[in-house]
């Protein structure tokens, strides 16, 4: 990989640059998702310097997509680069009849930030002719390999946007600019948002409950708007790649399990900002440290898998008798268990769950991991005890 300056920010190099170039080697179109300000439109245009730039979110530019696609793709050389693209959806009909022609792979890398209705129009449009890809902020190892090496908390105050890295930006002045500009205008482009405030409020308790058993009764209730609401800002929010749904592990266990998903923020640094929380040390004394430091790691693991072109597989388990485990990984046909603690000090009782988890489901346990904030990497019982910030994460692919 190669680093470059970027008119804007430092390219902090990417993970998922080498799944991008070997995608764009056999398919004729990339697709590359993800929240605003990942790093989407950089990554592009660091792979792929030649091509020609289009940023449909610029009123010029998508106008003469819309009125003139023909015109508009003519122009764009032997390859470009598309950003925001569902912002004129139509002009994919029009991409797909180009590639159908010329039949060359890498032609277009497509960047988009709605989830629903770019997969929709992707799979409508370009089934067979495209790969896709989500890109989320930066990863641990990322910011390893740009020499950020701060401490856990630190993190995930601050989260993990390249921008904010890049520029050394203060959190809180990135994230309120961040909600307001971002996450609230995609909001009202995507539901017709009549109550700011209520949506603002949702958004501060849906922080406070990170990491924890969703509940629409209660937080409807709370925010004062129906339970219909309440699910419709939720589906918002996985739409524009904000929170991140894990659901629980059932598959051919016949204990009672709890049913209900979490969800977490694929962002920390946005947890911190929505709760007030204004410093690390602040933070490291907050009753939701342990919520906000599993939200970090969780993310790791999806983070992971996505950058290798991965879907992930990866689930929690509770039963009703409150026995949990707070990750899942599906690797070569077993589950891998993961706790996850923010604590500095290692107990015995941390690997409680763990040990209940495999005397549920025998042999389709794999070994388990300890991921916590202490200083000592280990091994207790059969299980990796490690810190995931001072070490490298754990590769469970």
């Amino acid at each position: 990989m190669h680093k470059v300056e970027d008119d804007w920010q430092m390219m902090i190099d990417r993970l998922i640059q080498k799944e991008l170039e070997e995608c764009a080697g056999e398919y004729p179109v990339v697709t590359v998702m993800g929240p605003r300000q990942s790093g989407k439109t950089t990554l592009a245009r660091v792979t792929f310097p030649g091509y020609q730039y289009r940023l449909l979110e610029s009123p010029d530019v998508r106008r003469i997509a819309a009125e003139d696609p023909r015109g508009f793709l003519a122009d764009c050389g032997d390859g470009a680069v598309i950003d925001e693209v569902q912002r004129v959806p139509e002009l994919l009909s029009y991409i797909q009849e180009i590639v159908d022609e010329k039949r060359r792979p890498g032609q277009f890398i497509i960047t988009g930030s709605h989830q629903p209705e770019l997969n929709q129009a992707v799979c409508q449009t370009l089934a067979g002719r495209t790969a896709v890809l989500t890109l989320l902020q930066l990863s641990l190892d990322e910011l390893a390999e740009f020499g950020r090496k701060p401490d856990a908390f630190e993190l995930c105050h601050a989260g993990f946007y390249p921008g904010l890295h890049a520029r050394g930006l203060s959190p809180h002045r990135f994230f309120s600019g961040y909600v307001q500009t971002y996450l609230e205008r995609d909001v009202r482009s995507l539901v017709n948002l009549r109550d700011l405030g209520g949506f603002q409020k949702f958004l501060r308790l849906l922080a406070g409950r990170t990491g924890q058993l969703v509940n629409y009764s209660a937080l409807s209730n709370d925010v004062g708007v129906s339970g219909t609401t309440i699910k419709t800002w939720v589906e918002v929010l996985k739409a524009s790649f904000i929170v991140f749904e894990l659901q629980p592990y059932s598959a051919g266990l016949r204990k009672r399990l709890i049913r209900s998903s979490k969800l977490y923020f694929t962002d920390v640094g946005l947890v911190s900002y929505l709760l007030g929380i204004k410093t690390p040390d602040q933070l490291r004394r907050d009753p939701l440290r342990g919520n906000i430091y599993e939200n970090m790691v969780v993310m790791e693991f999806v983070k992971q898998r996505l950058n290798a072109g991965i879907q992930p597989e990866l689930y929690f388990y509770r039963d009703s008798n409150g026995n949990e485990v707070d990750l899942l990984v599906s690797h070569g046909g077993v589950l891998l268990p993961v706790e996850i603690k923010s604590a500095s000090t290692f107990t015995p009782g941390f690997l409680k769950g763990i040990d209940g988890f495999a005397k549920v489901v025998g042999d389709k346990c794999g070994p388990g991991t300890l991921l916590y904030n202490g200083d000592s990497e280990f091994e207790f019982r059969g299980v990796r005890v490690m810190n995931p910030v001072k070490h490298c994460m754990p590769s469970i692919l």
